[in-house]
């Protein structure tokens, strides 16, 4: 990346920098604060109170489950997972013990098997809409979208496969995470 194509973090949040580096070499770099789309890197705004703090709940009721029945590992935002022509961060992500492969040091090459992703007040519904689209047609099993404002997690298994969740329902693993569950008022609460 030239100079003149650095990020200026004065910049809108929104643009994005076209960058002359490829996929694999962003993996390599896993370059912080930024995700890799279609050949530009696009800035990750910070997290709001709020977010982190969803994004830390999800975590709290996964990860022991997870843990405790040897499925797999899950990961935290800056994690990076290659998404077809794409290297994503979600807020959260699962990858089955199977799936698991490479350099530790480095980004995934695939995607995750759950993709979680908080939507943030900056978030402009059509990019997250087109990021779950990402997800899914790369091989992603299922993506959780948290909504705060609503206090709704809507769950996709395919681009018809569609649940929304309300804090009176229950979120399940379904064949993705076997088992799991967790009322989503907890998630809000």
């Amino acid at each position: 990346m030239t100079h003149q194509e650095r990020y200026d973090p004065l910049q809108n949040i929104s643009s994005s920098v076209r960058v002359t580096m490829t996929i694999d070499e962003f993996l390599e770099k896993d370059v912080e604060g930024f995700e890799y789309v279609k050949g530009e890197l696009v800035p990750m705004p910070a997290a709001s109170i709020r977010h982190g703090a969803i994004s830390i709940r999800i975590i709290r009721y996964l990860d022991p489950y997870v843990h405790q029945n040897d499925l797999g590992h899950l990961y935290t935002a800056e994690t990076s997972f290659k998404v077809g022509d794409r290297v994503l961060k979600p807020d959260g992500a699962y990858v089955s013990n199977e799936r698991i492969t490479g350099d530790e040091d480095k980004g995934f090459s695939i995607p995750p098997d759950l993709a979680i992703e908080v939507v943030s007040p900056s978030d402009i519904r059509s990019r997250v809409i087109d990021k779950v689209h990402a997800y899914l047609s790369a091989g992603t099993r299922c993506v959780w979208v948290i909504e705060p404002d609503t206090e709704t997690i809507t769950v996709y298994h395919s681009e018809t496969d569609i649940k929304i969740l309300s804090i009176d329902d229950t979120l399940a693993g379904d064949d993705v995470v076997p088992g799991f569950s967790c009322p989503v008022e907890l998630l809000f609460a």
